[in-house]
């Protein structure tokens, strides 16, 4: 089995990049986190829980997959999105299922 290769996320940047895309303040999160929270997540000073993930897509209503995408897609094209989409796509497929 060969290793993934690591790749770096910048999840501040994307955070920033989906908040403004949305026209949203950093107070428009207030029921998931405080503004001080936000501020440090686009800060890159904390980082996130899946659960805190979640809870940031809902205010932004996009799909978590979408924020944690963006995160690593940042400065990169629009091949470079569709290349992320085929792997996810063929490294799920190679998964077992999770289904009964």
């Amino acid at each position: 089995m060969s290793r993934a290769k690591h790749h770096q996320n910048n999840f501040s940047e994307a955070l920033k990049i989906a908040r403004s895309a949305r026209g949203l303040s950093q107070e428009a999160f207030s029921l998931a986190s405080s503004r001080t929270y936000v501020s440090s997540l686009e800060r890159g000073l904390k980082i996130p829980t899946l659960k805190k993930v979640d809870e940031l897509a809902e205010v932004l209503d996009i799909h978590p997959l979408t924020l944690l995408a963006l995160s690593y897609m940042v400065d990169k094209d629009d091949r470079a999105v569709d290349a992320l989409l085929r792997q996810v796509s063929r490294e799920l497929s190679e998964l077992p299922s999770q289904r009964k």
